[in-house]
């Protein structure tokens, strides 16, 4: 069968969150329809922990409560996101099947009881949840509930490796097929180092606890390994229940969350990309988080709109200290992601739990009731994207690509490296906040794209880079383009084996330099940069500098204290038609902006000036714009805007005033406000 539309038969913008029904007796569920409707859902997702009710004994389903379910949702006009429960199989099938358990690193065999999943390369456990999805689609393919289905849940979390015997089998396959002989293998992992050399197939183990460190290639396989045995399970269920249905299919990912799946390669399995979302409390920016996340989601789905499968409408119960949210960030947080691509708003949950791991998780319909702030606020934020309905399938457009690569965060984050402090997610982080707080909107991309389209690129932590992406970002600098590398980036290549030339030398032409060595610092040392471009200014510096040797760029900072005083700090190198812009120690987000704001001049960008606390992304259409703003302030802000909001209904010829806290969604006509913001 064919697939139908990527996107669900939803009217509007999608509005629900997950529903587990099977918690609550019968006469709950006339109640929640009731409240539902209330609160403007329209879509709710099914089934996704409810494996053991559908299955309660091997090759016995009972399906009469789903079957009473969705005819119950679809008489009130709420569609279904129908889950299949391979997440969390039943304990019959463990109690059956005990060699399909996960173990850890450690040798543990992990047991019943929590969530999680199983062994992925047991063949009992794919060939159950093939059946259990073709079941599921086979019976509810033609629903007029059932407008999507939801695969699995979060892969990778909590669990995702597995060292058990059933995956070192399938580990020496996949290697095998990768590398084709031993010599292959020995020659990508350098195995000549520490007589590590493999003479049989057999002798090849898993990545398990060592005395000291495992080959770093060797681990950086195993994720790659990990990762693929997680996408061939979505793809046994995903063509189950494809012999059945025509519904578009997803799975739910945890973008810039989890760390264990390539979003580039799952974002090509899936017919619509969707993403669940959760605030860092420790963060008191987790809003700039939020945003990166919804950013790089949009990405993986190819600029297309997405769904934001699950966030929260307060605290959630699994952080060291769940902080609730305050009146008004729900809303907030939401209209962020409608703003950043996001056609659907769903959460975990519809309805509190009494009991289990989460009953401290905040709920649409939170254990206080129908009479609860939380309640009032999900319904405000239901008429909201009711009255913004018309913001479905526009896009966002972005002048900026900033890089992400799995596969470079999984070696990167290897043990051993020049200096613990030096980590991938919180480079990117303070790379995009930089840019964030310049109301700069931004694209990610893959180092391998296409990146002829944007002005600048930028690279915060690009430390495995192949040859071939090498050569795209420079053919990018070449042809006109602004490219802006962090350090330690481009060191290794697919293998974690030092580029030939040594560090950096794949971008020796786009940036006018290699690094002879690492200069990283001491804990708790701080350093200085001068600046020397324009007005001389000097910024605080700390973790890290390069020894940095000069192949046609010009020195536009330089070290003043530390490891590297007197060095090279920040260089500047025109090549072909474009410059690369290379930063050889560690600046802070306020110490970037004396850096970027010359970036953004080489590139022909301009900056918002709006105040930081005003975050506006703009949405185009197919005839008119659409600007969407969130004050995360507390003092009113005004943006120069002409058009509609179509929130409250206030027309403007030419600034809106978004209060403290407030959020507006401003639909004008092409070119009248909003656009490059």
């Amino acid at each position: 069968m064919t697939a139908a539309a990527s996107w669900p038969s939803v009217e509007g913008l999608a509005y629900g969150g997950d529903y587990n029904p099977e918690q609550w007796p019968r006469e709950t569920w006339d109640e929640d329809m009731r409240l539902m409707r209330e609160a403007g859902v329209n879509l709710v997702s099914v089934g996704i922990f409810s494996w053991a009710m559908l299955e309660p004994e091997e090759g016995r389903y009972d399906f009469a409560w789903m079957d009473d379910l969705l005819d119950l949702l679809h008489s009130h006009g709420i569609a279904a996101d129908l889950g299949t429960p391979s997440v969390s199989p039943p304990a019959w099938f463990f109690h059956r099947y005990p060699d399909a358990r996960v173990t850890d690193k450690n040798g543990t065999v992990m047991g019943f009881g929590g969530r999680g999943m199983a062994s992925h390369a047991a063949p009992e456990y794919r060939e159950a949840i093939a059946r259990m999805a073709g079941a599921l689609a086979e019976r509810y393919g033609e629903h007029p509930a059932v407008v999507m289905w939801h695969i699995h849940n979060e892969y990778g979390v909590p669990i995702a490796e597995d060292f058990g015997p059933r995956a070192v089998v399938s580990w020496r396959r996949w290697l095998e097929e990768r590398y084709g002989t031993l010599d292959g293998l020995n020659a990508a992992w350098g195995t000549a180092f520490w007589g590590q050399r493999y003479g049989a197939w057999e002798h090849v183990v898993a990545p398990a606890a060592t005395a000291t460190i495992t080959n770093p290639a060797m681990k950086l396989d195993w994720a790659r390994f990990t990762d693929d045995q997680l996408r061939e399970c979505y793809v046994v269920e995903r063509d189950a229940i494809r012999a059945h249905a025509s519904q578009p299919i997803t799975t739910n990912f945890m973008a810039h969350q989890a760390w264990n799946t390539d979003l580039w390669k799952w974002a090509e399995l899936v017919d619509v990309v969707s993403d669940d979302h959760y605030l860092w409390s420790p963060d008191p920016d987790a809003h700039v988080g939020l945003a990166l996340s919804a950013d790089l989601t949009r990405s993986v789905a190819g600029g297309k709109p997405w769904i934001l499968m699950e966030h929260s409408t307060s605290a959630v119960n699994w952080q060291g200290r769940n902080i609730a949210k305050r009146p008004g960030e729900m809303r907030r947080n939401a209209l962020t992601h409608l703003g950043r691509g996001a056609d659907a708003i769903m959460f975990f949950q519809w309805r509190a739990s009494r009991s289990g791991a989460e009953k401290f998780h905040s709920a649409m319909l939170p254990h206080a009731g129908e009479s609860s702030r939380v309640f009032r606020e999900v319904v405000e934020l239901g008429g909201h994207l009711k009255d913004a309905a018309e913001v479905r399938g526009s896009e966002v457009e972005a002048e900026v690509a900033v890089l992400y690569d799995w596969e470079s965060l999984w070696a990167q984050d290897l043990e051993w490296r020049p200096s613990d402090d030096v980590q991938f997610r919180e480079r990117m982080r303070t790379f995009y906040e930089r840019l964030w707080r310049d109301g700069v909107t931004v694209d990610f991309a893959h180092p391998d794209q296409d990146l002829s389209r944007y002005k600048l690129v930028v690279a915060p932590a690009s430390y495995l880079l192949t040859a071939s992406s090498a050569a795209n970002l420079t053919r990018y600098v070449e042809g006109g383009g602004t490219l802006l590398v962090n350090f330690f980036s481009a060191i290794v290549n697919e293998n974690d084996a030092v580029h030939e030339g040594g560090f950096v030398a794949p971008l020796r032409d786009a940036l006018g330099l290699t690094v002879e060595e690492f200069l990283p610092m001491r804990e708790g040392d701080t350093a200085a940069v001068r600046w020397t471009r324009g007005a001389e200014v000097e910024l605080p510096s700390d973790v890290w500098q390069d020894d940095i040797v000069l192949a046609g760029a010009e020195v536009v900072a330089e070290n003043i204290s530390g490891p590297g005083a007197g060095k090279p700090a920040i260089t500047r190198n025109t090549h072909g038609e474009g410059v690369g812009w290379y930063v050889g120690t560690k600046l802070s987000v306020e110490a970037l902006r004396t850096v970027v704001d010359a970036v953004y001049a080489d590139a022909g960008i301009e900056v918002s000036g709006l105040p930081e606390d005003l975050e506006v992304v703009t949405r185009r259409g197919a005839a008119e714009d659409f600007v969407i703003a969130v004050n995360h302030g507390d003092d009113a802000a005004r943006l120069p805007v002409a058009g509609k909001d179509l929130l409250s209904g206030a027309e403007t010829d030419g600034e809106l005033e978004v209060p403290g806290g407030g959020v507006a969604v401003i639909r004008t006509s092409r070119g009248t406000g909003g656009d490059g913001v």
